[in-house]
């Protein structure tokens, strides 16, 4: 009897389905790997995009559209140049041009030049420097209405800080907010105050980053302190003057809290008008949404100047 024989016959193969590209599922893998590992890098950067389009370039556009628009009876409508045309032809809008200037060259003078001052006398403390820059950076870390109604406090013609120091020198009392000749030097005042600590520790940091050598080498040529100052600290640090001075410019030319709480914003004969607190009355006061956003736009487009030169100093500071 013959032994059986094993079939040696083998499964026939599966029917060929569809075919991928080569290299097409190592790609997608790869992608979804790569997806899975930065999933909330990715979920944090869209949710800042978002914010970032709703809280800022979507209130641009809308506001380039509605200063050419106009509303009336719920009725929107298109106004051209009408909006530019009331705006400019509004006296309040020179003078108010006239104040943010005036705000912005005391607020330079005093709010540029004071926290350098500082920031040079800190340098050369060399015990409780740690004290001193939180003491100097405390009034930036007070809310700024706070800080404003404090200085409202000082600024009082009858009980206030001020005149009682100028009444134990002898000197007649000021009215500090009431008086158009020193309202806005009395707004400066209070705006150099709340916001110098920032760029003093700034200048601080920029200090600290000279070699000591050059201050060595200044003092065996017999330099002083001034000429150290104006010939070391000055040429080491002109690029963080250069881009704090402009980023001054841009901030104080926007200027709305100090002179809307101290003095009302308009101030005495309109004293302190500056063209922000302009854009809020046309808006709030008058109801006028296309002349305020006509406004707003003559205000962007000054600072994007001030801007684009602020980019172009800090690409040179990168290079």
């Amino acid at each position: 009897m013959s032994a059986p024989t094993l079939s040696t016959s083998k499964a026939s193969p599966p029917p060929p389905g569809p075919r991928r590209p080569a290299g097409q599922a190592p790609a997608r893998e790869a992608f979804v790997r790569a997806l899975r590992r930065n999933i909330s890098a990715h979920g944090f950067l869209i949710g800042a995009v978002l914010c970032f389009s709703f809280f800022s370039w979507y209130p641009m556009v809308r506001e380039f559209f509605l200063a050419f628009q106009k509303t009336e009876d719920g009725r929107t409508t298109w106004a051209g140049w009408s909006n530019l045309s009331y705006v400019f032809n509004d006296p309040a809008f020179w003078q108010a041009w006239r104040n943010t200037l005036l705000f912005t060259v005391l607020a330079l003078l005093l709010g540029f030049a004071v926290p350098f001052v500082i920031a040079v006398v800190l340098n050369e403390f060399r015990h409780a420097q740690g004290y001193l820059r939180l003491l100097v950076y405390l009034p930036v870390m007070l809310p700024p209405v706070a800080s404003v109604l404090l200085f409202k406090y000082f600024y009082d013609p009858g009980y206030g800080l001020f005149n009682r120091i100028l009444e134990f020198l002898h000197l007649p009392a000021q009215q500090w907010l009431q008086d158009p000749d020193t309202s806005m030097l009395s707004v400066v005042i209070a705006a150099t105050w709340m916001n110098m600590g920032g760029a003093t520790l700034i200048y601080l940091a920029a200090l600290q980053g000279i070699p000591g050598e050059l201050y060595e080498a200044a003092e065996l040529d017999g330099a002083g302190l001034l000429r150290k100052i104006w010939h070391v600290t000055i040429p080491q640090t002109r690029l963080i003057l250069s881009l704090l001075l402009l980023m001054q410019i841009i901030a104080t030319m926007q200027v709305f809290t100090e002179p809307f709480l101290l003095t009302n914003g308009a101030g005495p004969e309109g004293s302190t008008t500056t063209v922000v607190y302009l854009i809020y009355q046309y808006a709030f006061n008058f109801n006028n949404y296309g002349s305020a956003a006509a406004l707003g736009l003559v205000l962007l487009v000054v600072l994007a100047g001030f801007s684009a030169v602020y980019v172009r100093l800090s690409r040179n500071s990168e290079d």
